[in-house]
C-alpha cells in the first residue's frame, strides 16, 4: 500500500511543483528547512506524508519554526499521528 501511495503523489508533476512552491516561505529559516527536506526527501514521500507536510505549510512562519523547532508541539488540526512523525523527519533533518 506504501507503494501505491508513493507512487501516486510521484506521478504528480504539477502536485509536485505545488508542493515546492509552497514550502518557501517568507521566513529564511522554513524556507531554508523545508527546501532541504524536499531536496533530500520528495521523492520518497507518501501520500500521507504529503497531506501532513501541506498542513503544516498551512500554518503562520512563527508556528511553523516553533514546531519544528519543537518549541511547541501541534495542535487543533494539525496534532495527528501522521504530522508528528512528519516533524520528527523534519526536527532530524
Amino acid at each position: 500500500m506504501t507503494e501505491t501511495n508513493h507512487s501516486a503523489h510521484q506521478s504528480d508533476p504539477a502536485n509536485r511543483a505545488r508542493l515546492r512552491w509552497r514550502s518557501r516561505r517568507g521566513l529564511l529559516e522554513n524556507d531554508i528547512i523545508l527546501t532541504r527536506f524536499l531536496d533530500a526527501h520528495e521523492t520518497e514521500l507518501t501520500d500521507e506524508e504529503v497531506d501532513a507536510f501541506t498542513r503544516l505549510l498551512d500554518l503562520s512562519d512563527n508556528d511553523l519554526m516553533d514546531l519544528v523547532l519543537a518549541r511547541k508541539e501541534p495542535e487543533g488540526e494539525v496534532d495527528l499521528p501522521h504530522v508528528h512523525a512528519l516533524l520528527q523527519r523534519l526536527r532530524l533533518a
